[in-house]
């Protein structure tokens, strides 16, 4: 379905096909929380998002917000044309694991230095993500990260059909 129909959003609500390409990075101060085994793995309200065309919102949250006892290594690494190299984390709390459940910029492009170290966490694979008292859904697939709220309309990129948007 190309071009892909525009949900008209309702008063409150953004479309993603308002946001920009290339991408735009926000500060926030909304309460962004993740669950995983019944633990609170990060929790802040000094977070970020990264806001693009067709993509639900994606979270960064600061370092040291982040149980980082929690967080392991994770193998493999990818490349954003607008962020650059991205690294994978691993969530390991009290025995139940989630394999890379969270990416992060070591040291990002010149417009997102300021999510430098911060982590993303993958909705979908995680017990819960939270944005102030609303719990996000996860965006299709399993490439993107996005977290989808009321607050947004799509349609989103990341389902079956999707990959040439």
């Amino acid at each position: 379905m190309w071009p892909p129909k525009r949900i008209e959003p309702l008063p409150g609500q953004e479309s993603v096909w308002d946001y920009p390409r290339p991408p735009r990075l926000e500060k926030m101060d909304a309460r962004l929380r993740v669950i995983f085994n019944a633990q609170i793995v990060a929790d802040t309200t000094a977070g970020y998002r990264v806001l693009e065309t067709s993509h639900p919102p994606i979270y960064y949250i600061p370092p040291d917000d982040i149980a980082r006892q929690y967080l392991l290594d994770a193998a493999g690494s990818s490349w954003c044309e607008f962020k650059g190299h991205a690294k994978y984390w691993s969530l390991d709390v009290d025995g139940r694991t989630s394999e890379r459940a969270a990416w992060s910029y070591p040291s990002p492009s010149p417009g997102f230095v300021d999510i430098a170290r911060h982590l993303a966490f993958y909705a979908s694979r995680v017990d819960e993500c939270w944005v102030d008292d609303e719990r996000a859904q996860p965006q299709d697939g399993d490439f993107y990260g996005g977290w989808i709220t009321s607050r947004i309309v799509g349609p989103f990129k990341g389902g079956a059909g999707t990959r040439g948007w």
